[in-house]
Parts: structure tokens; sequence; C-alpha cells
């Protein structure tokens, strides 16, 4: 794949088919679910998600959909949402972000409602992403930034194979 191609030619799967999870692309139609998953999840995102404090309709829901939407059209950013296999749950949310198409590095950003953690749907999401990135759109790079904090980040990240490269100030 050529590093000088606009980034709005290149083709993106739109579904990412695991063996537990789906990701996809948002639509209008989840607004209320994820609506529900930020707002019963709401403290267990707090510290992390600096996001989910605004959070607090449907509408605000729906307007994150419409601008994922068109950022994902732009290429600017690839959210999806991570949905339950078995159920067609929304659990919750990932993408590629930060993208530098010029030398194609990619940040994988997650989170999962409370009550879908423990279960091995953000490994198979981010392991997903990667191969997406790595296979189909030639990066160079893929990282994942996490709080020194969150101890369920960085084993995900240490169980996938990413390497620790250091602490950002601040």
């Amino acid at each position: 794949m050529s590093a000088s191609i606009d980034p709005l030619l290149i083709d993106v799967p739109s579904v990412l088919q695991g063996e537990r999870v789906l990701l996809r692309p948002l639509v209008d139609s989840d607004a209320h679910a994820l609506f529900e998953a930020v707002d019963q999840s709401r403290s267990h995102l707090a510290p992390w998600m600096l996001w989910a404090e605004a959070h607090c309709s449907v509408d605000d829901s729906l307007l994150y959909i419409r601008r994922s939407q068109a950022e994902w059209i732009l290429r600017g950013r690839l959210p999806v949402g991570i949905f339950e296999t078995a159920t067609d749950t929304f659990v919750g949310g990932s993408g590629l972000e930060r993208i530098d198409w010029r030398v194609r590095r990619f940040e994988i950003g997650y989170w999962l409602r409370a009550s879908a953690q423990g279960r091995g749907y953000v490994h198979e999401a981010v392991q997903l992403l990667t191969t997406l990135a790595f296979r189909e759109l030639a990066a160079n790079r893929v990282q994942i930034r996490i709080d020194p904090r969150n101890g369920r980040s960085e084993r995900v990240a240490q169980r996938l194979g990413f390497v620790f490269e250091g602490t950002l100030a601040e």
C-alpha cells in the first residue's frame, strides 16, 4: 500500500468479527444502548474516560455517533462499537485513534461497560484492531496509551505483546 495514497481512498472493513465480539461503526439506532452503557458505568469510566462526564443524554450519544460517522468517512479516526456476538449486546467502544497516515501510526483506545469486564472482550477487540492495522492498513506502529493507575488496561496490552516504552509526564 502506497504511503502517499489519500486516506479517503483507503478501503477499511466496516465489520470485524471475532469469536466473542463483533466490531462495527455505531449507527443512529445504537444511541440508546450507548447512553445506557455509559450511564450505568459512569463511576467506573470517570477516572479514565474524561468524556464520560459530559455524556449525559441519548442526544449526546447520537451526537457522538454522528461525529464518529463523519470521522470514519474522513479517516480521521476509526471508532467502533464492541458488541457481544452471542447476544448482539453493546458492551463498549474501541477504535483506531490519533491516526497519522503519513507514517502509518495508529493508537488503539478502548472502554467497556462495567458489567462486561473480565470476559476477554477488550482483549479480542484490540487483537482484531491490531491485526487490521498491520495487515490491511500497512501500519508501521500501533500503540496504546494507558494511565499508569489502570492495571486492567495495562494487562490487556501486555497479554497482546505490546511493549512498554515509558511514562509520559503529566
